[in-house]
């Protein structure tokens, strides 16, 4: 094994073991070591995340408001995806969107901090004999496999593999330090259960891995090298070095993000100020438990996490009030600016939840559409040339919105994505590229034909403007329900977009035999109007067209082509 050669330059013991120690060898161990045990959490995580990401959000998008099932969620979650802030940070995406209030979202926080514990209780175990041979098996299966949830599930195997092996060559690099009398001297300086923390929190805050620091203190008490109370404040203090990804994460981002982001960071900070006066305690607790040091150390990573968790929870509607007297709501007035609100960067990596804030985005794009749509009609009828000219304005922030959407779901697209995590991105893509054509077509031929009316001095009879107002009506709630359909993957909505194609088609021809009686009425241009109110009808279809081109996302493939 390659800590063979770490322990290769330890020479026979003199009189003073400090020199024996080659420091360019040992650093290159332990940074070797951790960057391998970084990489299998990475595999590991990336594919647990495929394996089961589909079915993370529908677990989520479930919950009722009781907070118990919202902590368990949590956990569940964050056990698979070994990533607190990535839950904190999907929970957010669920507030936005009106899924779960603040509070409700608070059970699924709290409980993300237990999730997180699966780490320490895993790399607990000394199978560090086995690690190459786990790596080994799922690299065969990820190689080998057709499917691409056995390749997942191998690659699940290759990354535990390389975690354990990566503790393996820490494990060994480190060694030497077992006589090393400056290092114990600095060590026996870390019992002290502030400055464990601090450091603790340093290193993670550093590395932004809670899991890499719990690694590598797990290592350090395999190895005899610290205490159980030192190890017990070191894995205190990543709990809260762990809460800074929280808080560059919500750097920028709307209201909801950063209320999550500071309650993150209340529970983990408060729970960790609550137990510094019992780590004696704690560590007396479980090293009664036995299992040698670091089984200790993941059995306190855990009871610490289970026991806060069922502190806060019983307070979520106290903690929530004091997190929005921190970081009260208000208006975000950068929405106006052309820019993304919900295309959070750090989720690519996760596709279905990057997926859902896609989905979001693409509904507060369809909602300017919407008013265009809603606006248009009235605007080309009696409206002012400003107002036609404000109705082409909102296009710029659909063609901005458009752009961006298009280039965070691109990112995605070149991620590993699963069957239906694919259909979903191309749905999404789909939908995108159509709302975007309808605004062009209100912008460019409906506001073009108000222009028309204006410039020409044409006047649109009551009659006419009754018939028109019926095919608009409809054809702006056909536009309301393809959003429902995509929004909420409502299949039943879809279906009902489609079934108004008799509605739409009958809408027209009544138009049409009226713009035929009106052609031959003795009024003056009535050519000219008869060409402006037919291309009025003609555009409209054409949305309509679009809206149920949006609409079909929401049914299965085999059922698109009949719609």
């Amino acid at each position: 094994m390659i800590p063979a050669a770490v322990l290769s330059a330890v020479e026979p013991a003199t009189t003073d073991v400090t020199e024996n120690i080659d420091v360019f060898l040992l650093v290159v161990g332990l940074l070797g070591g951790l960057a391998i045990f970084l990489l299998g959490m990475d595999r590991m995580t990336e594919a647990l995340k495929l394996v089961a990401g589909d079915r993370m959000r529908d677990i989520l998008q479930r919950l009722t408001s009781n907070r118990i099932v919202g902590m368990l969620t949590g956990g569940g979650i964050t056990a698979v995806i070994q990533s607190s802030s990535i839950t904190t940070v999907m929970v957010v995406g669920f507030i936005t969107s009106g899924l779960m209030t603040f509070e409700q979202s608070l059970g699924v926080i709290i409980g993300a901090n237990i999730g997180t514990t699966v780490t320490a209780q895993i790399i607990a175990f000394n199978v560090t004999t086995y690690a190459l041979l786990a790596v080994a098996i799922g690299f065969g299966f990820a190689f080998f496999a057709k499917r691409d949830v056995r390749q997942a599930q191998g690659t699940v195997l290759m990354g535990l593999g390389l975690v354990f092996f990566g503790m393996s060559v820490m494990g060994d690099a480190m060694s030497p330090l077992r006589t090393s009398e400056p290092f114990i001297d600095a060590m026996t300086r870390l019992e002290s259960p502030l400055l464990g923390i601090a450091v603790g929190a340093a290193f993670t805050a550093l590395i932004q891995s809670s899991s890499a620091t719990t690694g590598v203190v797990i290592v350090l008490a395999q190895q005899g090298l610290i205490s159980l109370e030192t190890g017990i404040a070191l894995i205190l203090g990543a709990n809260v070095g762990t809460s800074v990804t929280a808080q560059l994460a919500a750097i920028g981002k709307p209201r909801e993000a950063m209320q999550a982001a500071v309650a993150h960071t209340l529970f983990n900070v408060g729970g960790v100020l609550i137990w510094v006066p019992f780590v004696g305690v704690l560590a007396g607790f479980v090293e009664d438990l036995g299992g040698g040091t670091a089984r200790a150390v993941a059995n306190a990573h855990t009871t610490f996490n289970v026991a806060n968790a069922v502190l806060f929870i019983g307070i979520t509607s106290l903690f929530a009030r004091l997190v929005k007297r921190l970081v009260p709501d208000r208006e975000d007035a950068a929405d106006a600016v052309i820019r993304a609100k919900y295309l959070d960067p750090s989720l690519i990596r996760t596709p279905t939840l990057a997926l859902d804030r896609a989905r979001m985005e693409l509904l507060r794009m369809a909602n300017r559409v919407r008013v265009m749509l809603a606006e248009v009609l009235p605007a080309i009828l009696g409206g002012t040339r400003w107002h036609l000219l404000d109705i082409e304005r909102m296009d710029d922030e659909v063609d901005g919105l458009h752009g961006l959407i298009i280039d965070y779901l691109g990112q995605i697209g070149r991620t590993r994505l699963s069957e239906t995590s694919t259909e979903e991105l191309i749905g999404l893509m789909e939908a995108t590229n159509n709302l975007e054509a309808i605004g062009d077509v209100i912008e460019t031929n409906l506001v073009g034909l108000g222009i028309t009316r204006i410039d020409s001095n044409l006047s649109v009879s009551p009659a006419t403007r009754h018939v028109l107002h019926a095919l608009h009506d409809a054809v702006l709630h056909g536009l309301e329900l393809s959003m429902k359909a995509l929004t909420d993957k409502d299949e039943e909505a879809a279906r009902r977009v489609s079934a108004m194609k008799q509605e739409i088609n009958a809408l027209e021809s009544d138009a049409a035999a009226h713009q035929a009686r009106r052609l031959v009425a003795d009024e003056p241009d009535r050519v000219a109007t008869y060409r402006l109110e037919i291309d009025v009808i003609a555009n409209l279809k054409r949305v309509y067209y679009f809206s149920k081109r949006i609409a079909r996302v929401a049914v299965p493939p085999a059922e698109r082509a009949t719609m």
